[in-house]
């Protein structure tokens, strides 16, 4: 079992303590969303998860699969399975779109076959991305491109799930990807999750509003609060939080 557990996270930005002991627990399956105001921890616990090597764990653990990530590299937990979309992607001059995703994928199956094989052919490889950009409404041009640049806000947070579609994660957090987006963009971006949900993949999805759980409908909601989970509850808690707002509840 693919178990995603949190156990007492606690966590520092430039020596400011923002994590003050984050409980969680994410079975396979479940969509998981986390809310919450500016300055509550949020992405800092997405970048704590993945590695981001200037937010520091210093103390919990992150298990997955029985397995402490937090001692692993960033590279090696993408290897185990995670995946973090981020808020603000970054451009890669000189890269394409399809030979960054295609290197990736080398990666992924070199890690679970030993190092014994590559991707598949590029044939299917050119299938399968064709296939995901007509889920998320993108121009085949795109593949072309350098990775990010010149793109728009909501062009970079489509290639975030782009990646996310290629690579098949098995824990896959998304830190505010429907910031910036116009609501065609909002509706591509949720079908590229919807497509990949399952009973062996989990998801933690990190927003300020309730608009984008109308497209991606959550399991639990979670409000977080000065570094910690201060209120869990289901869907509707996104609702009662959209009405009332934070200080209410």
């Amino acid at each position: 079992m693919n178990e995603f557990i949190i156990k007492n996270l606690h966590a520092n930005v430039e020596g400011k303590e923002i994590l003050k002991g984050v409980n969680l627990t994410i079975k396979p399956g479940e969509i998981h969303a986390v809310m919450g105001p500016n300055g509550s921890g949020k992405s800092t616990l997405a970048n704590v998860i993945m590695g981001n090597p200037n937010y520091e764990a210093t103390k919990g653990e992150v298990l997955f699969n029985g397995k402490d990530i937090l001692k692993l590299e960033p590279d090696e937990r993408a290897k185990e399975g995670l995946f973090l979309g981020f808020q603000y992607p970054s451009a890669i001059s000189g890269i394409t779109v399809s030979s960054f995703i295609r290197t990736v994928l080398n990666s992924i199956s070199k890690k679970k076959t030993n190092g014994k094989a590559g991707v598949t052919s590029i044939t299917s490889f050119h299938k399968k991305l064709k296939e995901n950009m007509e889920i998320l409404g993108i121009n085949q041009q795109f593949a072309e491109r350098y990775l990010n640049e010149g793109f728009s806000g909501g062009e970079k947070k489509v290639m975030e799930i782009l990646q996310m579609l290629m690579f098949e994660p098995r824990f896959i957090m998304l830190d505010e990807i429907d910031s910036g987006l116009d609501i065609d963009a909002l509706k591509n971006v949720s079908n590229g999750v919807n497509a990949l949900k399952g009973k062996d993949r989990s998801f933690l999805i990190i927003t300020h509003y309730q608009r984008i759980l109308s497209y991606i409908v959550p399991d639990f909601v979670h409000i977080m609060k000065d570094g910690r989970i201060t209120k869990s509850g289901g869907k509707e808690l996104a609702h009662e939080l959209e009405q009332k707002g934070y200080k209410e509840l």
